[in-house]
């Protein structure tokens, strides 16, 4: 694995980690420290995550233009000025303000550290997703673990934690990203779809990977519920923060010892980046039947152990069939296109799901979730029919 991706994985480490002390805990946080409805929670979180959508079209478009240096720098010194500025700041009103703030940065970041991964280690093709996949998921768990602790303890802890990590990922971006752009810079100008916007939208591939991402939308909504409704549910339930925490650290230690071995057998069993998504979606769906009848720690633990595999066929397959289907010039912006659309589900999910847990009962919302991914398994059979008939009808007239 190339030098240059290992500094990726740091980084994202160092990311994620960082912000792990904050999200697993911001739904109890604003519900009990500061009185507020659940609905009022997903409201904010909603908020955080439009931002996010508006910060991953712009940083993808500024990766293909500028180059992910100083697209990275730039979201990364957003969120860490946001970070230390939360510290100081608890009300209501300021925490919202903040999280939307942040939300932007984080967005800005993520499509061109996916899209520097690619095209850093092109020869590597799922491999730099899958290393950033577990990298990102080695922060969750580390930074769950530690965030569960320090919230015991004072949510400030959390937020000056946060905001220490914050710092480190921008000295890491600031002294050693500065040269790996390389070609990737000049190589992304080019192409006729970057002077004509209407051509990206009649592109074939543009549109499958826009049916794709409905599918992962819907997954996205269900997944997100964890942080948010299955977050303060698992209080009702009698479940501490810290074992709460403990669901988030098992997640991602499972991702990072298990990916390595589940690549093998997917490469042996399930070869199809598209069969292993679909598989994913089913085993979502078992994992919220699951849930669903879950009365202590015990069935949430089960429900993530299922979650999480099923994740581990899903997250990575999206992004490496977006980086299949971008053309020249194109890498960030369809890198970005994917993470705003698991943003857009992080945005629509709180506020839908604290409504129908307001509303009617959380048994409820997980059936609702259940029907969601199954248009996801949908979506996912029928994105890539577009493509497959052109490129049988350019074979045809090449015969």
């Amino acid at each position: 694995m190339p030098g240059r991706v290992w500094l990726l994985i740091v980084g994202m480490v160092l990311n994620v980690t960082g912000s792990s002390f904050l999200w697993p805990v911001n739904t109890i946080y604003m519900v009990e420290n500061l009185d507020k409805s659940l609905t009022a929670a997903g409201i904010v979180l909603m908020l955080n995550s439009g931002a996010g959508i508006l910060g991953n079209l712009i940083g993808g478009t500024m990766f293909d233009r500028f180059g992910g240096y100083r697209t990275i720098l730039g979201g990364v010194s957003i969120t860490f000025t946001s970070s230390i500025l939360l510290i100081f700041f608890h009300t209501f009103y300021a925490y919202a303000a903040l999280l939307f703030v942040i939300g932007f940065g984080m967005g800005i970041t993520f499509p061109s550290m996916y899209a520097m991964a690619g095209t850093t280690w092109k020869e590597g093709g799922r491999k730099a997703f899958n290393a950033i996949y577990i990298a990102q998921n080695a922060g969750v768990a580390a930074g769950a673990a530690l965030g569960g602790i320090a919230a015991s303890y004072s949510f400030t802890l959390s937020f000056v934690s946060n905001a220490v990590l914050s710092c480190s990922f921008f000295l890491l971006v600031f002294f050693g990203f500065k040269h790996m752009d390389g070609d990737r810079a000049i190589a992304s100008v080019s192409g006729p779809l970057k002077k004509d916007t209407a051509a990206l939208f009649k592109n074939p591939g543009f549109q499958s990977l826009l049916i794709l991402c409905a599918g992962y939308l819907f997954a996205w909504i269900g997944y997100v519920q964890w942080q948010s409704s299955i977050a303060a549910h698992t209080q009702d339930m009698g479940v501490s923060v810290k074992l709460y925490s403990l669901l988030w650290t098992i997640n991602g230690a499972l991702i990072v010892l298990g990916q390595p071995l589940v690549n093998p057998l997917l490469k042996r069993w399930i070869p199809s980046v598209k069969a292993q998504i679909m598989v994913g979606y089913v085993i979502f769906v078992v994992s919220f039947l699951v849930i669903a009848d879950a009365a202590d720690f015990s069935g949430f633990l089960a429900g993530m152990i299922i979650l999480t595999v099923g994740e581990m066929l899903v997250w990575p397959g999206i992004p490496s069939i977006a980086a299949e289907l971008a053309p020249p010039g194109r890498a960030g912006f369809y890198q970005g296109v994917v993470n705003s659309t698991a943003t857009a589900g992080r945005m629509i999910g709180p506020l839908f799901g604290g409504l129908i847990v307001d509303v009617f009962h959380i048994r409820i919302l997980f059936y609702t979730l259940i029907v969601f991914l199954l248009f996801s398994f949908v979506f996912t059979q029928v994105f890539d029919r577009r493509t497959k008939s052109n490129r049988e009808a350019a074979a045809e007239m090449q015969f």
